[in-house]
């Protein structure tokens, strides 16, 4: 029996909502079918990058955001209906990552925070949602992060080649698929975050388009000296992190003199190549031999600048887009949320301990149902 599910994705670029509509068949492979994005106004996008760098925010503004996140996430899944021209009965579940604002795994006690009312969505779709994948795998001693490891593995996964996954979103993570091994994944750092960010301190657009502006610049190797110096990238995994830590204020703590010296688009430059080394050190850490092939999905992998500097970095390795292995770049993190909530509808779990430092594989998320229930029964979890 094949069942549809859609997953909705909000990643850290806070670029908008990707809806991914996917088929999950009896033996457990996926195929992702349709697919459609959502942008965010730019006064919701400014208010989010406000959320997730800032320590302080009135409960009105943080309710708000989470109450307009929530319209918006079904806003995409209606989109995405009217352009398959299916209906909500279609549809077996909804997964829905949320909006990260703060990923804290590292605090006492840690957490991790995601918005964009699930009860809304469910409410305004009929379809049943699972939501609040992260804090499970939190509470049970993880890192909550990378949650999509299992996915690439069962997508990407390959009997005869080694294979690393690397998800370019507002935060770079690796997935390290060797066969006859455990799965190995982690964050490697900044990957989108702060060249979005610097981008569009000095344009109108809200990316660096192919790279283009940071192809004009030259690395400053003074300053990608300094922050490849950040402990973050010496550290061993599990270890997963966010725009709240690789922010502007992180940026500017470590290059206040270099930002007024050196040309706007060499600073561009440099985080690109900050991206660059924190990927190759990462894949250093894994292996004696390099991967036979790494495949990027993300809003990077769109980047022709970052695609190229990785492909010179990796030499050893081929560098290609997971478009080539049947899912487009952009479309590879819906359907891992499409997939996890496939799982926690069937009691399985979606963590993988050896990545996220758990105690122990857990059934994920909340499950919110989409049609009438008997009063009592709105909301229940695994």
């Amino acid at each position: 029996m094949t069942e549809r599910f859609i997953g909705l994705m909000s990643g850290t670029s806070r670029d908008g909502v990707d809806a991914v509509l996917t088929e999950i068949h009896d033996d457990g492979t996926l195929e992702v079918v349709d697919y459609c994005q959502i942008d965010y106004p730019d006064d919701l996008a400014q208010d989010l990058a406000t959320a997730a760098t800032t320590e302080t925010l009135r409960y009105r503004q943080l309710g708000t955001l989470d109450a307009r996140l929530g319209q918006l996430f079904a806003r995409a899944v209606h989109a995405l209906l009217d352009q398959t021209g299916l209906t909500p009965g279609a549809i077996r579940a909804i997964g829905s990552h949320g909006q990260t604002v703060h990923h804290a795994p590292d605090a006492e006690p840690p957490f991790t925070w995601q918005i964009g009312d699930p009860f809304r969505i469910a409410e305004a779709t009929g379809i049943d949602t699972v939501a609040q994948f992260r804090p499970r795998d939190i509470a049970a001693g993880g890192e909550g992060a990378p949650l999509a490891c299992g996915f690439h593995a069962m997508q990407f996964g390959a009997a005869d080649e080694t294979r690393a996954v690397l998800n370019l979103g507002g935060i770079a993570n690796v997935t390290w698929l060797q066969p006859g091994h455990p799965v190995i994944g982690f964050d490697c750092g900044p990957a989108n975050t702060l060249m979005d960010d610097w981008n569009r301190r000095h344009h109108s657009t809200p990316f660096d388009r192919d790279g283009a502006w940071a192809r004009t610049g030259t690395p400053d190797p003074e300053l990608l000296t300094r922050l490849l110096g950040d402990p973050f990238f010496q550290r061993p995994p599990p270890k997963s992190t966010g725009p709240e830590y690789f922010s502007p204020g992180w940026l500017r703590s470590l290059a206040r003199d270099r930002l007024d010296r050196v040309r706007p688009e060499d600073i561009q430059a440099t985080l690109a190549e900050l991206t660059v080394e924190g990927i190759r050190h990462a894949l250093e850490h894994l292996h004696t031999q390099p991967p036979d092939r790494t495949l990027v999905c993300g809003g990077g992998a769109h980047n022709r600048h970052l695609m190229q500097r990785l492909a010179q970095a990796l030499p050893d390795t081929r560098v290609e887009s997971t478009e080539r292995h049947g899912v487009p770049a952009q479309q590879v993190e819906g359907a891992a949320f499409a997939w996890l909530a496939a799982r926690t509808l069937a009691g399985e779990s979606g963590n993988l301990p050896e990545v996220t430092g758990a105690r122990g594989p857990r059934v994920l998320g909340c499950i919110i149902p989409g049609g009438t229930r008997p009063a009592g029964h709105e909301s229940y979890a695994p």
